[in-house]
């Protein structure tokens, strides 16, 4: 058991359970690692008292000894992701403006990990407030990338992305609005999965905004084991879904009788960087195609400009419950997090609603693709890795990009959607950096989605590459 790092979130789980390792010895090895390692890429943030860390595995020790299990997360540890909050544990969101917050209750999914064994170690690194994907903040710094800590991780779940490619951990929770969990995802060379809507529990209220928590993690299967702790349970607000995920007896998908869209750069819509849609396809739906897949280029047939215009609105409308920030803090934010905040401030309600009605139809445009195919592929991003120093892309392939988010776009109509959409490493360029797609599945097909994402792994491996950082 001396290659203790290497192990993903079930074999680990397995020894724990059959205690050929004691917790304390798997704390111990993840906080020397930790130590080793995360000075040259800053992924977990805000770290625990060693001392305090150990008692804890000590504590889930004493129940595997007494015969009580508490799941697959006994005696894991974990770090959870900066947006989230854990209590007792610093709770900044990248933010001067939080930087001696500290958290009083847990998240809902923090509860459920914690109640299946977590051993929190830390958290994990996000930019400010979650805003932009590019992990750097004033609070932890910058989130370098494993495969060249000269470039960045993406973000917003970066922290957690280089964790899991540097072997920190197992697994790992994220977050995901603009594709926080895939982004960084396909530029670590790991899997992230954004959830079906209302999935894992999130925000309590009354309105389907566009964040879900969702799981990371080197394999498929252990991403899946994640996720079935961070949804499994009654639902916490009044939108979250009440059908039960079934996860048991995963198996990959039969290619030979799979469905494939290849959405591509939405038919000249997206600025691509040169050889990215190339690297892509080549990593993903020709991999399908090699398996017997039957595989169709495609461009939704809906307004895409209107659609892009009713995201920005949803996320302006997101930013107005930090509008009291401005008061008293606004030299102490992002520029890029005032500007969100002002738009949602110049919001109608005649604005607001213009753009719930153009999601309700884009929803039904969405779900009716999943009558040709089984699962939609796209890019992950639009560009590769760029210099940690670069805050967003001003330009792509000599197009301007007009907000500092434009260069995401590719991710934002699944965000919208509210459907399961999960990155998975795509290869790599020529110079070694990790390139990802997303797999898309309908309403509710979050099992379908890792079906097939498991179809992909057994054709390529990608996920089992390991960063020079981490070898």
């Amino acid at each position: 058991m001396s290659e203790l790092h290497e192990l993903g979130l079930v074999e680990l789980a397995a020894a724990l359970r059959r205690r050929d390792v004691s917790c304390v010895e798997v704390a111990r090895a993840t906080l020397a690692r930790v130590e080793r390692l995360n000075p040259a890429v800053t992924a977990i943030v805000d770290r625990r008292d060693p001392d305090a860390v150990l008692a804890e595995a000590a504590a889930r020790d004493d129940e595997a000894a007494a015969g009580r299990w508490r799941g697959v997360l006994h005696g894991v540890p974990q770090a959870v992701k900066d947006l989230a909050e854990v209590a007792g544990q610093p709770f900044t969101a990248g933010s001067p403006v939080f930087r001696e917050r500290v958290g009083v209750v847990d998240a809902p999914h923090v509860a459920r990990m914690r109640a299946a064994g977590a051993v929190f170690v830390g958290r994990t690194n996000t930019p400010e407030m979650g805003f932009g994907s590019q992990t750097y903040n004033p609070v932890h710094g910058v989130t370098r990338n494993p495969w060249d800590p000269t470039r960045t991780v993406g973000g917003s779940s970066g922290g957690a992305a280089a964790a899991l490619a540097c072997r920190l951990l197992a697994a790992a929770d994220g977050s995901d609005y603009m594709g926080s969990l895939r982004n960084p995802a396909a530029w670590s060379s790991v899997n992230g999965l954004r959830p079906s809507r209302g999935r894992v529990p999130g925000s309590p209220g009354f309105v389907a905004q566009l964040g879900e928590a969702g799981p990371m993690a080197r394999s498929v299967t252990d991403l899946a084991a994640l996720l079935g702790v961070m949804a499994t349970g009654a639902p916490v607000g009044p939108l979250d879904r009440a059908d039960p995920l079934d996860l048991t007896d995963l198996r990959p998908a039969e290619p030979t009788a799979l469905r494939v869209g290849w959405l591509g750069d939405l038919g000249g819509r997206l600025a691509c960087e040169d050889g990215l849609l190339d690297l892509a396809r080549l990593g993903s739906v020709d991999v399908f195609a090699g398996l017997g897949a039957a595989v169709e280029d495609v461009v939704p047939p809906f307004d895409l400009d209107a659609l892009w215009d009713a995201f920005l609105v949803w996320r302006w409308w997101n930013a107005c419950e930090m509008a009291p920030l401005l008061e008293h803090h606004r030299d102490d934010l992002k520029p890029e997090l005032v500007w969100e905040i002002e738009q949602g401030l110049r919001l109608t309600g005649l604005q607001v609603h213009r753009a719930a009605a153009v999601r309700a139809e884009w929803y039904r445009a969405a779900a009716g693709l999943f009558e040709r195919f089984d699962v939609l592929v796209a890019p992950a991003t639009q560009v590769h890795p760029f210099p940690v120093e670069v805050t967003w892309p001003r330009a792509i392939a000599g197009r301007t990009m007009d907000t500092y988010h434009r260069w995401m776009e590719t991710v934002a109509p699944w965000s919208m959607a509210g459907v399961p959409a999960m990155g998975v490493p795509a290869g790599f360029t020529p110079g070694g950096l990790p390139v990802g797609v997303q797999v898309i599945g309908p309403p509710g097909g979050d099992r379908r989605v890792l079906e097939v994402a498991l179809v992909h792994e057994a054709a390529t491996g990608y996920a089992r590459a390991v960063p020079p950082l981490a070898a």
